[in-house]
């Protein structure tokens, strides 16, 4: 009876119901579609950049070529059918037009030309290559040559740093092509040099049942958001535990001669249905909806039963928050906004927003307190590593454990509130 009196509950709430389980969907369908693009390559969405060519050269001609080749970058020379200059570039990248301009400066292709001449010659004399006894005119002072970046303030610092890492790969790849030539040259054309680069980088994909199994947007997003769903169910959890206080229905039910605990296996048995609605929901969404608008199918493929283990014991360490938070919370003014923010808190120390890996290491310590990051790490272990069992034990052990200890510190708190 106190399962049927929480679904009653539930039942006069339906457009708060309605939002538990619509909200969700809408979260993860919308997050994995902005975020899908960074997981592949897609063509027709490249970023518009600047190119001022102050150098007229091979160099910026070779800097032009990879740009347009590369899948992530459009290069723009003209505005409104005249040329880019530097402070136009700069005007147009810091009113937030384009992300990013890059700047050549002027003689750079024949200053680095003649920079490696002066270089090789040097190390052909010293072994005795060439006549040393031929007078020869004092070399010319070279300064380095400085390519400028503009970057839009607003635009990530990972950008920034992908953006530069890539240039400067690009420069130096020119640069040591040219030190090649140069010695070729040098030796008489007879030396055939390598330029391939010796070294490369290979992915090694994982493999499950002979399959190549890579990561996508959709293995990230749907077991992040999915705990975020799972969590939201605080929110109304808390709110009737405040409302049977506030309007006496609390006191009716303690006049029963029922424990406060068999109330609590009533709410946890009603909202464990409600976690595992709303995760089945997600998972299906994942599965038949995602393909129809683009995006990568979830493979669950043997991964279902553990999955819902975890979203279980998830929906436990939920439920005993918002148990504890209904007993201690005095009106729905202190539980709703209280709830939905330590929600908020917990996603984003526990990992569902930002990695984490990419944060200090004084968070990625503070993470491992957050029962969402148990059960983030408990999804990916499931449906990224996949694990077995036994290896998910002690972060679905961690869960439960939070849901009994919160759940206990809610039931002794109301004891001695009630002896007061």
């Amino acid at each position: 009876m106190s399962v049927v009196k929480e679904f009653l509950l539930l039942k006069r709430d339906l457009g708060g119901l309605i939002i538990l389980f619509i909200m969700p969907l809408v979260l993860v369908i919308t997050v994995t579609l902005i975020q899908d693009s960074t997981f592949k390559t897609v063509t027709d969405s490249k970023i518009q950049i600047l190119l001022v060519d102050n150098d007229k050269g091979s160099v910026s001609k070779t800097v032009f070529e990879n740009l347009e080749k590369s899948n992530l970058f459009s290069v723009v020379t003209q505005i409104d059918n005249k040329p880019v200059t530097e402070e136009i570039a700069k005007e147009n990248v810091y009113k937030g037009k384009f992300q990013l301009a890059i700047i050549i400066p002027e003689k750079l292709s024949s200053d680095l030309q003649a920079k490696v001449d002066q270089n090789v010659e040097k190390i052909v004399s010293s072994l005795g290559l060439t006549d040393s006894s031929s007078t020869k005119e004092p070399q010319r002072i070279i300064k380095e040559k400085e390519v400028k970046l503009y970057f839009d303030p607003a635009v990530q610092m990972s950008f920034k740093n992908s953006v530069m890492s890539s240039i400067d790969k690009m420069i130096s790849q020119i640069e040591t092509k040219s030190i090649y030539t140069t010695f070729q040259n040098q030796l008489g054309g007879t030396s055939d040099f390598e330029q391939k680069s010796f070294i490369t980088f290979k992915e090694i994909i994982p493999r499950i049942n002979n399959k190549e199994v890579r990561p996508n947007s959709v293995q990230h997003n749907v077991p992040a958001w999915t705990l975020f769903a799972i969590f939201f169910i605080v929110i109304p959890l808390s709110i009737n535990i405040v409302k049977e206080k506030s309007q006496g229905t609390f006191i009716r039910l303690r006049t029963n001669p029922v424990s406060n605990l068999v109330v609590i296996i009533g709410k946890t048995i009603t909202y464990s249905i409600i976690c595992m609605i709303q995760f089945y929901m997600m998972v299906a969404v994942a599965v038949f909806l995602f393909p129809s608008i683009g995006l990568p199918s979830l493979n669950i493929e043997g991964h279902l039963l553990m999955m819902s283990v975890v979203a279980l014991f998830s929906g436990f360490a939920a439920i005993g928050f918002g148990i504890l938070l209904g007993t201690v919370a005095n009106t729905q003014e202190q539980s709703a906004p209280f709830g939905a923010t330590s929600v908020i808190i917990l996603a984003a120390i526990g990992g569902v927003w930002v990695p984490v890996f990419a944060m200090p290491k004084i968070m990625q310590i503070i993470a491992k307190s957050s029962p969402m990051n148990w059960g983030l790490e408990a999804f990916y272990d499931v449906l990224l590593r996949s694990v077995s069992f036994l290896e998910i034990i002690p972060k679905i052990s961690l869960l439960f454990l939070f849901f009994i200890i919160t759940t206990s510190i809610a039931l002794f708190y109301d004891k001695k509130k009630r002896a007061v």
